[in-house]
């Protein structure tokens, strides 16, 4: 691979490619990695395959305006997108620590791009090139298209496209708009009367300039100070997100009207597989290479991305509003075809990390009727039960993993981008979950539970009863019959609305009685775009208007997190405040029921055994490992093993079509199962 080959970052690039001037230049607060991982690369290589010249400034200093001049002046427009993650959650801890870290960035380091990227970058632009047209997409602009509840300020914002200044907004999975806004902008028509493009959106002056039916939903300047009218706006606005029931949304913004056109259709198959078979170089721009490298890539390089969009339609989960609800996955021939070139790759060892998405084993829509008539409005397909309509069936994927694994040079096919255990319980057939377990975990299955109080599960949209329990002992029953020992890795959640010390003390419990002890806890993370964050801002269930209770103080969020961490003795004074606060004082004492002992009969012993890791963890101890079968402590080997990253923004991989999420797998990681 010759660095010619990746698209232009220089004049010089240019020049060897004999071109005088781009057709559109994309903006990035992401490092250049030429990876169908990542949006910018899908982008920029769909509208070269249309025939059009791209170039690409990454990472530009934003304190000056010369990196924006550097390519010369367009001839058709800018894109501009913050990179796979939302800057903010890439830049901050959900607790709002700066992080150490930027695993976009060349060697990791952190201030190279900032904060709400897309606003800084089109002005900058703005103050090169006037009246040159500028489009915004990417996870960060599509989860902000509407007036939103900013975490990090604590205030409802406008819409990104009005913060900006940019003339229009292309949200959810881009392929398919940019190209027709391309065509639009080449044929000579002005950015500004570009309207009738599904999946963007667009400011007008008066109402009267809509032609198609809209539904209006409260003003920027009313759901800035009426939580009520947020949370009717975000129902409104959450309901429309169907390509095929969705209508026009129009929101004002002072004497402007934002206005969302419905959604795009999904890709088809056929589509979906020519995306990917594009002329990715599949690395970074070898220009990092004495900075370090791209960390991001290493999640990514081996690994396959089968599927977008996801039914499973978590609360706290942004692929609703950003891929949608409607699965669709590429042919078993494109992913075939892609694992034999991974296997020509230097540094390949013969194991495929991933074949996934944002739920690995959805390959196909819910139902038949998802297609013909939406998704239904008014209930889910897996939340609190699997629906009856639902079309259960693992046999495509399955063959898809038989036919991998046979492949010449290929040793394993891990799946690691996270399954929805409730979807393989509900199959009738064992077939999937037998050879899952006996060709396909990587020692240890990340599932997602996230609680199991039913009244935190209703608000999270995840399956109640004893589902994850029958899965978890199917799991190990399988284990057994195989003679494997392999583990689970839940990954649970902390200060969810809904979610009191009762509950969180609930959940501690469960974890006694599993002997299971999380290295980590995910907080949650108020994202922009989800049903959770409408529910932590407003204290309201915006689908029912009823209250929920919010965990907001950072006392009770930190107890809640020691509770799912009580043995740890750092935690101790947290769990004690906790559960006295709770009148759970049955829970502190010598009883085999207790989480705590009292204070003042902690001996040496009792340290001395805290202060070891778990004897889970010990994969070389056998003993060990029976005593403690299904409760292995082993740090998740998800997406950059970041405590605090945001799980749901990885999932929907920041795509500037779209992180892989998630990468994500998200990474833009991005949350599974």
């Amino acid at each position: 691979m010759t660095q010619n080959k990746f698209l232009p970052i220089s004049k010089q690039d240019m020049i060897d490619r004999g071109w005088e001037q781009l057709d559109f230049i994309i903006v990035t607060g992401d490092a250049y990695v030429d990876h169908h991982s990542f949006g910018t690369a899908i982008i920029s290589r769909v509208l070269e395959n249309e025939g059009y010249k791209v170039g690409i400034i990454a990472q530009p200093d934003w304190k000056s305006t010369d990196d924006f001049e550097k390519l010369g002046r367009p001839r058709l427009g800018f894109l501009v997108n913050s990179g796979n993650m939302d800057s903010m959650v890439n830049h901050y801890t959900v607790s709002k620590r700066l992080r150490e870290k930027d695993f976009y960035s060349p060697g990791g380091k952190m201030g190279l791009r900032p904060d709400r990227s897309p606003i800084v970058y089109c002005n900058k632009i703005r103050e090169v090139y006037k009246d040159i047209p500028i489009i915004i997409g990417g996870v960060e602009a599509s989860l902000r298209r509407f007036a939103h509840y900013d975490y990090w300020e604590n205030k409802v914002r406008k819409s990104m496209l009005v913060d900006s200044g940019a003339d229009m907004l292309i949200y959810g999975m881009g392929e398919r708009p940019v190209v027709e806004l391309a065509n639009c902008l080449n044929d000579g028509y002005d950015v500004k009367y570009i309207r009738h493009i599904d999946g963007t959106c667009y400011i007008v002056d008066d109402k009267e300039e809509l032609y198609d039916p809209y539904v209006e939903v409260a003003s920027f300047k009313d759901v800035f100070k009426d939580k009520i009218e947020y949370a009717k706006a975000f129902k409104t606005q959450y309901e429309a997100q169907d390509p095929i029931t969705g209508t026009m949304v129009v929101q004002k913004h002072a004497n402007k009207y934002l206005v969302q056109n419905k959604p795009q259709m999904p890709l088809s198959r056929e589509e979906l597989d020519n995306v990917y078979k594009l002329p990715y170089q599949k690395n970074y721009h070898p220009i990092y290479e004495k900075q370090g490298g791209i960390a991001a890539i290493e999640e990514v390089k081996f690994s396959i991305v089968s599927s977008r969009g996801c039914f499973g339609s978590c609360s706290f989960c942004s692929i609703t509003f950003h891929q949608g609800r409607i699965v669709q996955s590429r042919s078993e021939e494109s992913i075939i075809e892609e694992a034999k070139e991974i296997t020509k790759y230097p540094d390949f060892k013969g194991y495929i990390h991933d074949v996934g998405g944002p739920t690995a084993n959805f390959r196909k829509p819910a139902c038949e009727k998802q297609l013909k008539s939406g998704a239904c409005k008014n209930k889910q397909c897996l939340s609190p039960n699997p629906c009856k309509q639902m079309d259960v069936d693992h046999s495509e994927y399955l063959s898809v993993l038989r036919k991998l694994r046979k492949l010449p040079n290929i040793k394993k096919v891990f799946v690691r981008s996270g399954l929805r255990y409730d979807y393989i319980m509900a199959d009738k057939s064992d077939k999937f979950f037998r050879e899952l377990v006996e060709h396909h975990v990587s020692g240890q299955l990340k599932v997602a539970p996230e609680h199991i109080s039913p009244k935190v599960l209703k608000y999270m949209g995840k399956p109640a009863g004893k589902t994850y329990d029958k899965f978890r002992e199917k799991f190990y029953k399988i284990n057994d019959q195989l003679g494997k020992k392999q583990f689970i890795i839940p990954y649970l959640m902390s200060s969810h609305p809904g979610s009191t010390l009762d509950t969180a003390i609930e959940l501690a419990e469960y974890l006694r009685d599993i002997k299971y002890q999380p290295e980590q806890v995910q907080d949650f993370y108020p994202t922009p775009g989800t049903l959770s964050t409408t529910m932590f801002y407003t204290g309201l269930d915006p689908l029912t208007m009823e209250k929920v209770y919010i965990p907001k103080t950072k006392t009770e969020k930190a107890m809640q997190r020691a509770l799912l961490q009580y043995r740890n003795p750092k935690n101790y004074d947290l769990v004690y405040e906790a559960l006295m606060k709770a009148g759970r004082e049955d829970l502190i004492g010598f009883g085999a029921k207790c989480l705590i002992k009292p204070r003042g009969a902690r001996g040496k012993e009792d340290s001395s055994r805290f202060n070891k890791k778990p004897s889970g963890n010990n994969r070389n101890n056998k003993k060990s490992n029976d005593k403690q079968k299904g409760k292995f402590n082993d740090k998740p080997k998800g997406k950059f093993n970041d405590k605090s990253d945001d799980r749901s923004n990885k999932k929907s991989n920041g795509k500037f079509d779209n992180k892989n999420n998630r990468k994500n797998k998200s990474k833009g990681r991005k949350r599974k199962g």
